[in-house]
């Protein structure tokens, strides 16, 4: 009876005191964000900066934008899909608002037709969870539907949805966690003194089986697991798998290969190697037997995450394969886990490159690599390719936004000096970078101090990323609970774009992609810092200055870098060229520089504004941009068509027949 009485007050007291602790928390949490509230109120500026927040999170949703204009053919099966859902969706009132509310039903569906989609999307199996089953016959039209958007539903993909834990709900846990732990012990202590006798019993059950058991558990002590049951990939039989600690730190490392394959698209990934050891990783959306493909280049801190981070119908690479082309993701060198043949390079060697090296090393490496894969394939899916005498079997077209716009046009003149194929049809830039000599007053302060410092911090520092594990978690949590809370997420948008000029992209939602994660990040080296803001000082687009004469005549032949500009005549392909009215990073009159030289050298060069920030480019959906670059990329199919027409296209056709 008095044992019983204690349990009670020990169960009422533990739960007091997880209240109390909970409610206090909150309480603190609250007040943060009323202060970030009343921050923003007297921060100037805020209203232009906080309309960049939309269009970040990498999760479906069921109220999402119509089929733009450029998708009214050839989309794709799931596209479709989703289309159907949408529209059902409006009148059966399914929200799908919150991951965490409801966890239970976050279920992807099948892929479509794609075998290796469905075989890279393994789907959780619930134990214990019932179907019902509703005769088809007897149903009605609307209960049809209703049933249709409850199926789906219930199989929406749920690893494309962020599910992680932000710091405020890790703390939350943790407290739980610390409050059972302390409860436990005094439990244990009060069945003791209450109950001698049993607890001796308890205790010598526990050390025999301890001890019986030490054997089996030797080693496996730091990798404590449970088993789970999953649906097999061909097996409908549930499997049991095995999930480590690890797993429940809870943080976003989703890969661009997870958000592909289980938006149920193909997915291929293509290791290449540069010819100076740098392993990179080339990745595919792939349609092999087309003839037309694109070539999707990220900017600086970025990689291919931002062509698929909008999800099914906002992301340009997902646009591209539902037109018909084979798409290319390319991702420059710069990982903190420092990819390269040599295993053990330092980490000095490895972030010794400038922007040089991703025009003339990295770039020709994977387009070579995406020429090797496409003559192969449609050699071997279509033999009377044969016959044609033309080196270069397809179209490829590139899409570059920011420092992989200068990149691109670095890559493209180089080839054209060297006398080597491009193997380009279209360039379409997308705020590149390269002329920075009208950035804001931010920019030049950071050139000054960087040009002035750069001997003195060389030899120290070799890159700029996030350096421990433990930071890079913290980021990746911190980046949840600023979406939960949005004064607080609002107040850090807003300082981040004071930083780069009163930009109003959306600089939080960027910093919550999975790329930037515990395991990896993508980085910037010191060298490619100062050769933008080499760039910057000579108001000129040239190559990396490597600080003397004799040292540029060894590289370049010359003792200055190569003016890249002066050689826009080499241009030989249609380029397109965008700017965004809102970038504050690269303004239009920086990408206007561009067009203006490219227009006195000849080049087949168009120029377009938009009302865009710098990173809504990539991170952001918008249909008008989209239909703009297809649109673009049309014209090259277009000029295939006529070209095929030609009287020795004909000759061609009716030797092959």
């Amino acid at each position: 009876m008095l044992q019983r009485f204690v349990d009670n007050v020990l169960a009422v007291t533990k739960e007091s005191v997880k209240t109390f602790t909970y409610e206090s928390l909150n309480n603190i949490v609250r007040l943060i964000n009323g202060v970030s509230a009343l921050l923003l109120t007297i921060l100037p500026g805020k209203a232009t900066i906080l309309e960049g927040i939309h269009g970040w999170e990498l999760r479906p949703t069921f109220r999402g934008p119509r089929f733009p204009r450029w998708m009214e053919n050839g989309v794709s099966s799931f596209n479709q899909l989703i289309h159907e859902l949408s529209v059902d969706s409006d009148t059966s009132s399914v929200d799908y608002s919150s991951a965490e509310e409801d966890s239970d039903l976050n279920i992807y569906p099948a892929s479509p037709s794609s075998q290796s989609s469905r075989a890279s999307g393994a789907t959780t199996f619930t134990k214990g969870s019932k179907v019902p089953a509703i005769s088809e016959s007897h149903q009605s039209p609307n209960l049809r539907s209703i049933k249709k958007v409850l199926t789906l539903r219930d199989h929406i993909v749920h690893r494309a949805t962020d599910r992680r834990r932000g710091v405020i709900e890790d703390l939350h846990l943790a407290i739980e966690i610390f409050i059972e732990a302390i409860f436990d012990v005094v439990h244990k202590a009060a069945h003791f003194i209450l109950s001698p006798l049993e607890a001796f019993r308890n205790l010598s059950r526990w050390i025999s089986s301890h001890n019986g058991g030490t054997r089996e558990n030797d080693g496996s002590v730091l990798e404590a697991s449970f088993t789970t049951a999953t649906l097999g990939e061909n097996d409908p039989a549930p499997t049991e798998r095995n999930a480590t600690f690890h797993q429940s730190l809870n943080t976003d490392a989703r890969t661009c290969q997870d958000v592909i394959t289980e938006l149920g698209y193909p997915y291929e990934a293509i290791h290449v190697i540069t010819a100076d050891g740098y392993v990179l990783l080339l990745e595919r959306i792939p349609r092999r037997d087309a003839r037309k493909a694109v070539y999707l280049q990220h900017g600086i801190m970025d990689s291919s995450m931002g062509w698929v981070s909008n999800g099914v119908v906002g992301s340009p690479a997902f646009a591209a394969f539902d037109q018909g082309y084979d798409v290319f993701l390319g991702n420059l060198r710069g990982l903190v886990s420092r990819e390269h043949v040599d295993k053990n390079i330092s980490s000095r060697q490895y972030w010794r490159y400038s922007i040089n090296e991703h025009g003339t090393e990295d770039i020709p490496a994977m387009i070579e690599k995406i020429h090797q894969v496409k003559t192969s394939e449609l050699k071997l899916s279509q033999p009377e390719l044969e016959l044609e005498t033309d080196d270069q079997l397809y179209n490829l077209c590139a899409v570059c936004h920011s420092l992989g716009g200068a990149a691109m046009l670095m890559y493209v003149i180089t080839r054209r000096v060297e006398e080597k194929p491009h193997r380009l049809s279209r360039l379409v830039l997308l705020s590149p970078a390269g002329f920075h000599d009208d950035s804001n007053f931010v920019f030049t302060i950071v050139e000054h101090l960087f040009l002035v410092l750069a001997p003195i911090l060389s030899p120290f520092v070799t890159s700029f990323y996030i350096p421990t594990r433990f930071f890079r978690m913290l980021l990746n949590k911190l980046a949840r609970d600023f979406h939960n809370y949005p004064a607080v997420g609002g107040l850090v948008q807003t300082l981040m774009s004071y930083v780069v000029g009163g930009d109003s992209s959306n600089w939080v939602g960027v910093l919550g992609l999975p790329h930037y994660n515990m395991n990896d990040m993508p980085g910037v080296s010191f060298h490619v810092a100062l050769h933008l803001a080499q760039m910057k000082h000579s108001g000129k687009f040239k190559m990396f200055d490597y600080g003397s004469a004799s040292a540029n005549m060894e590289v370049y032949g010359s003792s200055q870098p190569l003016d890249l500009g002066e050689y826009y005549w080499l241009i030989d392909i249609p380029v397109n060229l965008v700017a965004g009215r809102k970038d504050k990073v690269i303004r239009p009159s920086m990408v206007r520089k561009h067009y203006k030289l490219m227009k006195e050298s000849g080049v087949n060069v168009s120029y377009n504004e938009f009302e865009y920030a710098h990173l809504d480019f990539t991170f952001s959906h918008h249909e008008e941009l989209l239909a703009y670059v297809m649109s673009r990329l049309r014209l090259v199919e277009n000029t295939q068509k006529l070209s095929s027409s030609s009287p020795r296209a004909e000759r061609l056709k009716k030797k092959g027949q």
